[in-house]
């Protein structure tokens, strides 16, 4: 299947669902699944760094993934462990950023570590920005920014009448990184589970029955396919886009950088 390059999403974010299902169909442990979906990471984050794809947010661990057995949360935060310490050298010669955005105080202390650690040797990189999404909710981080920005005005930093979309979006975890253009989910349920609710407003999302294991590069260029065949609005009639010449999807302008305030880590 042909791509355009000249037409990709400038952001890609993944709801990588169907690990425990995945391991079942073989009669195996949801955590043998939770591994191999770990390992398909790697494949579809080097293939970003291929195509030049510059954003990538993956939903990692939800606040309500806290849910799940005792068992399995402690598994998965050791093996998000396991992977920062293993997938270092590959950030690096691939020129990763990583970082992350969600709770960090939900976060057991020496995963933060190692994630911490991570971030910090990659911050210099710029090929890639890959956020990882943990202990993470799309309604706790609008409720978050809108304490902060409540702070803020009773304090006297702000003023109440200044608030705008574009303000507000200064309060949330990563305000430098651009809106998604395309949100895939994987695993065959129809629903954006709590993740990045603000920033997903005009984003395309594609769904899939295809398990997060088995989501490699031939499926993910599928799902990039699909986006180059939508037509972006944005508001308006599909005649206004045709009469301006615009026969390839928008893509989410570089964020203002300016904006990083309140809402930091």
């Amino acid at each position: 299947m042909e791509l355009d390059l000249e037409r990709l999403p400038r952001h890609v974010a993944i709801i990588m669902d169907g690990n425990g299902r995945w391991a079942r169909q073989r009669i195996k442990n949801r955590i043998f699944g939770h591994r191999r979906g770990a390992e398909n990471v790697r494949t579809i984050v080097t293939f970003c760094c291929e195509l030049a794809i510059p954003y990538l947010t993956l939903y990692t661990f939800s606040e309500e993934n806290w849910n799940r057995p005792a068992k399995e949360v402690r598994a998965l935060w050791g093996l998000l462990e396991r992977y920062l310490k293993s997938e270092l050298p590959v950030f690096v010669k691939n020129r990763v950023h990583l970082s992350h955005i969600g709770d960090d105080s939900g976060i057991p202390a020496s995963t933060l570590k190692q994630l911490l650690a991570v971030e910090s040797e990659t911050a210099h990189f710029d090929k890639l920005t890959l956020s990882l999404a943990l202990n993470y909710g799309g309604r706790q981080e609008i409720t978050r920014a809108a304490k902060l920005f409540a702070s803020d005005v009773v304090s006297g930093r702000c003023s109440a009448d200044a608030l705008s979309a574009e303000l507000f979006s200064r309060y949330l975890y990563a305000p430098g990184l651009p809106d998604p253009d395309l949100v895939i989910r994987t695993g065959g349920e129809i629903r954006v589970s709590n993740f990045l609710l603000w920033q997903i407003a005009y984003a395309e999302l594609y769904f899939t029955e295809i398990l997060w294991p088995d989501f490699g590069k031939d499926k993910f260029v599928e799902a990039l396919a699909e986006f180059q065949r939508r037509e972006r609005r944005f508001g308006r009639t599909g005649e206004q886009v045709r009469q301006n010449g615009e026969s390839s999807p928008p893509i989410s302008p570089a964020p203002d950088i300016a904006l990083s305030g309140s809402g930091s880590k």
